[in-house]
């Protein structure tokens, strides 16, 4: 049995977040809290496996929650949130950043449109996210890494696009790695990053806020341009053309994703051959290995995060495992490294 602590100001959400986690044998609630201050407590107390996290509570809020929880009691949490609006996605996204797993919206009443999904959505959450092994990373910001401004940029570069692959512990890796890109970045970027329903909009938002590089959605058709990070709708794949546009498909999921790395991973190959760069972050599974070695088999560069700094090392740990990576890296390198690599061709 798993052992959940819930942490709500509401009864009537603790009420249905218990009915939801308690409908799986394997899931026990073991207590509830009604702010953050009592789930500090608890959590020190009792232990449990997992904690699921409200946004907005009247003393601490989940952000500031899950940062003291991650210094006093590191334990895998995910937020629940009740609203995927922009300001409750930066604050979801803060505790991301302060250690949280996860970000979900709460299931809707029992009887609900999308009730059934959102339900089954938090107990493979809360499952899942019980099996991480959360650790205390205190780890210095990046810098910013520089393109000295008497370059010369008029010949041809080498890479023409750089595609990443991420999921769990993906949002605050990406964020580390676009803090230290420059906002003159030779090469557009394109990311597939894992996130749950609605919230995909809000993170692209809040990263374009947060970090020196521009952070869109991308669009069907438009010109990838340098300097601009293209993320993976809600349900798209993520591909290119030849002749360097976005293309977004409602293919079938692959390996159970949609959008998928492989199909990203794959259609930048096929499109920019060697001069692509894909990068494979944290996440758990196997998304975007076997399109790793349609980058490597058209000559393309292809660099892992290192395990210890993933939250999962899953899978940057099969594309190091299936000798897929030129390189394996700590996520507060890559950005030295892909500015340099993509501006000079070599790192």
């Amino acid at each position: 049995m798993l052992r959940v602590l819930v942490v709500d100001d509401s009864a009537t959400a603790r009420e249905l977040l218990t009915q939801v986690l308690e409908s799986d044998p394997e899931l026990v609630v073991v207590a509830t809290a009604r702010g953050g201050k009592e789930a500090l407590r608890l959590t020190r107390e009792l232990r449990p496996d997992v904690i699921t996290m409200d946004m907005y509570m009247p003393d601490l809020d989940g952000f500031q929650t899950t940062k003291e929880i991650m210094i006093a009691a590191p334990t895998p949490t995910v937020i629940v949130s009740a609203s995927n609006q922009l300001q409750a996605v930066e604050t979801g996204m803060q505790a991301l950043r302060a250690g949280a797993l996860a970000l979900l919206l709460k299931p809707p009443a029992p009887g609900s449109p999308g009730f059934e999904r959102a339900a089954r959505e938090l107990i493979e959450t809360v499952k899942t996210m019980a099996e991480v092994k959360v650790v205390r990373h205190f780890r210095r910001q990046p810098a910013v890494a520089t393109i000295p401004p008497n370059s010369d940029h008029r010949g041809p570069l080498r890479f023409r696009a750089v595609a990443i692959a991420a999921s769990t512990g993906g949002p605050p890796a990406l964020c580390r790695l676009f803090a230290g890109l420059p906002e003159a970045f030779p090469a557009p970027v394109l990311v597939v990053q894992h996130m749950a329903h609605g919230f995909v909009e809000g993170f692209a938002k809040w990263l374009d806020a947060t970090v020196p590089i521009r952070v869109k959605i991308a669009e069907h058709g438009e010109t990838l341009l340098p300097g601009v990070v293209y993320v993976a709708p809600e349900q798209r794949h993520l591909g290119v053309r030849p002749r360097g546009c976005a293309a977004l498909s409602v293919g079938p999921p692959i390996g159970g994703f949609r959008p998928a790395a492989t199909h990203l991973f794959q259609s930048a190959a096929e499109s920019f051959g060697k001069q692509v760069v894909a990068l494979i972050l944290t996440g758990m599974g196997r998304d975007g290995v076997d399109g790793l070695r349609h980058v490597r088999d058209a000559g393309g560069v292809t660099v892992a995060q290192d395990e210890a700094s993933s939250v999962v090392f899953g899978m940057p740990g099969a594309a190091i495992s299936e000798d897929l990576a030129d390189a394996v890296l700590p996520i507060d390198r890559m950005a030295a490294y892909l500015a340099n690599l993509v501006t000079y061709g070599s790192a």
